[in-house]
């Protein structure tokens, strides 16, 4: 729960940090030299790059997103010294990110190697040619303040790439990041949120997230953190991808996540929604409105056998590059709360490990 409770400050944190590494970000504005560059990571550190590749597709930039056991095993290939790769990488030790970058640094034709990272110590930064700390600080559980300042140092340098310059973009950083941190005192700040959501769940094990464009760093993350914190097997997916074949999941026995924060789509995300409200599931909606709204009944006496039933959590107007540092917060509440339900202690790893360094 610290760790959540200070993802405000790392936001503001890492806003603060763009600032001062405003020289990195100059440099990175030339190095963009034929309209391409790869984003790579694994785990949270590879669907955080979700916002930024939106945001450099906007720009008229082609980012080619691909996890990095991927890139470095089967898509070598496409690596020149023509096409920067951004490596994002929480710990800058994970296994893949340390045999990715031992294999660039050995080529004639390496490309330039952009490191986004929590503290310049690390494997990945010493190898890098241009780092960008995000200062999280110190984090031990699964992904939340190093999730959050990622997506605001990567939000920054999708604005320089962009164009924008990097005086104006610390600027227009720090004033997003505030709201984004605003935004979670405020959710964390109703206590009954945590066990509103917990009730919301009930006892249904089927559970999906579903988000587009940049939500959909928010879905891969709060799977990903609800596998780790409480070893319940949650499926993200692109929620028009649910339509195609996991639709006949949908019934008493689901509970789905829509994260409807995007402005293209966000009709879309929400007649989803409520099509799965009428086939009987359980639905959590996040948008981009205020306020939370539950369902009349959905406290109950004992919130494992809550009936189906309707969530709804506004996060207000955020900036969709970081907005996912927002949406995810009622699923780090869940995670929170079920881990401990079910006997574990939360943030602890039974078979994984915080930073992965096995292939």
């Amino acid at each position: 729960m610290a760790e959540i409770a200070g993802q405000p400050e790392a936001l503001r944190r890492a806003a603060a940090g763009l600032r001062d590494q405003r020289d990195s970000l100059r440099r990175l504005a030339g190095l963009i030299t034929n309209d391409r560059l790869i984003l790579t990571g694994m785990g949270g550190s590879y669907a955080v790059c979700y916002p930024l590749a939106v945001d450099l597709a906007e720009a008229g930039l082609t980012a080619v997103m691909l996890g990095s056991a991927e890139l470095l095993h089967f898509r070598a290939g496409i690596l020149g010294p023509s096409t920067p790769v951004i490596v994002v990488s929480q710990s800058g030790e994970s296994a893949e990110i340390v045999h990715l970058a031992a294999t660039l640094r050995g080529r004639h034709d390496r490309p330039t190697f952009v490191a986004v990272t929590n503290g310049t110590t690390n494997s990945l930064a010493r190898t890098a040619d241009l780092v960008f700390d995000t200062r999280a600080g110190e984090e031990t559980g699964p992904s939340t303040t190093t999730f959050g300042a990622a997506l605001v140092a990567l939000a920054g340098i999708g604005k320089v790439l962009g164009g924008t310059a990097p005086g104006v973009a610390c600027d227009e950083m720090s004033r997003e990041a505030a709201d984004a941190a605003v935004s979670i005192e405020r959710l964390l700040a109703d206590e009954a949120l945590g066990d509103d959501v917990v009730a919301w769940l009930g006892p249904r094990e089927d559970v999906v997230v579903l988000g587009r464009g940049p939500a959909r760093a928010a879905a891969e993350m709060a799977a990903l953190t609800l596998k780790e914190a409480v070893g319940l097997p949650v499926e993200a997916l692109e929620s028009a991808q649910f339509r195609h074949g996991p639709l006949e999941l949908a019934g008493p026995n689901l509970a789905a996540i829509v994260i409807a924060t995007e402005p293209e789509t966000e009709s879309l995300d929400r007649t989803l929604a409520r099509e799965l409200r009428e086939a009987g599931a359980a639905v959590l909606e996040i948008t981009r409105g205020g306020g939370l709204f539950m369902a009349p009944g959905l406290r109950a006496a004992d919130p494992f056998t809550a009936p189906a039933t309707a969530l709804h959590v506004g996060i207000g107007a955020i900036d969709r590059s970081i907005a996912p540092a927002v949406s995810i917060v009622p699923i780090q509440l869940l995670a929170h709360r079920l881990a401990i339900a079910r006997g574990r202690e939360p943030g602890t790893y039974l078979h994984a490990a915080k930073v992965t360094t096995r292939e």
